[in-house]
């Protein structure tokens, strides 16, 4: 039962569209999916709200420094991917979060304000590193990326992480309508009628492939020993 979180201490850098991408797709997939919605706005909480049950998804809301770990442990049993969505700012509930992750996820849009923001994650995941000995495997994954062009704003970010040995998802989450949608219809991109929402086929097919390149990177065997041991 794997934690993946998904955090960038600046809003709006496509951090809860990927969380639910990811949980969606999971969850399609047949593996039983809990997100703690750790985000004040509550988007995801709001969604399956609208959408009703839906299959192997659950949601908790609410979140707190001190119920986080909690949570986790309550439901192990019930839960093969546990999914974090935190807000966009630098508290100690991200460094809590962090530290009980067994993969990192750093949504970053094509622009400076959004890299800077991602840059204090790893700044916080390198000082967990260095002061307790502790690594959390993390990545970056690019978000609202163009599908018609590669802006300069975007090249400029891919530079900076690769100047610093940044592992960048090789594939980026392309801006459709549907991954915005989503959110107002309820549902799934599966249950979306294609009748009345742009290029649903590519957001499907964009959502399938970037949940496989993250089941690679975080198999369902790969948890953290000292949660095992909670």
């Amino acid at each position: 039962m794997p934690v993946i979180t998904f955090a960038n201490t600046k809003g709006g850098a496509g951090k809860t569209t990927a969380a639910l991408i990811l949980a969606t797709e999971l969850a399609r997939a047949g593996n039983r999916v809990t997100v703690l919605d750790a985000d004040p706005q509550r988007w995801i909480s709001t969604w399956h709200e609208l959408s009703g049950r839906v299959p192997n998804i659950d949601v908790i809301s609410e979140i707190t420094m001190a119920s986080i770990q909690g949570h986790i442990i309550e439901n192990r049993g019930n839960t093969d991917y546990f999914i974090i969505d935190l807000a966009g700012a630098r508290n100690s509930l991200l460094a809590t979060a962090i530290g009980l992750s067994d993969h990192v996820l750093i949504p970053i849009q094509g622009c400076s304000m959004d890299a800077k923001g991602g840059a204090q994650v790893l700044e916080l995941l390198a000082q967990l590193e260095k002061q307790v000995g502790v690594r959390i495997d993390h990545s970056v994954v690019l978000t609202r990326v163009s599908s018609l062009v590669t802006t300069r704003a975007l090249q400029v970010v891919k530079v900076l992480l690769a100047s610093r040995n940044v592992r960048v998802l090789e594939t980026p989450i392309v801006e459709r309508a549907a991954f915005r949608d989503v959110f107002d219809c309820g549902g799934t991109l599966q249950t979306m009628d294609p009748a009345r929402v742009s290029n649903l086929d590519k957001a499907r097919e964009n959502a399938r492939v970037f949940a496989e390149e993250v089941r690679r990177l975080v198999p369902l065997h790969v948890t953290r020993a000292f949660r095992r041991a909670a």
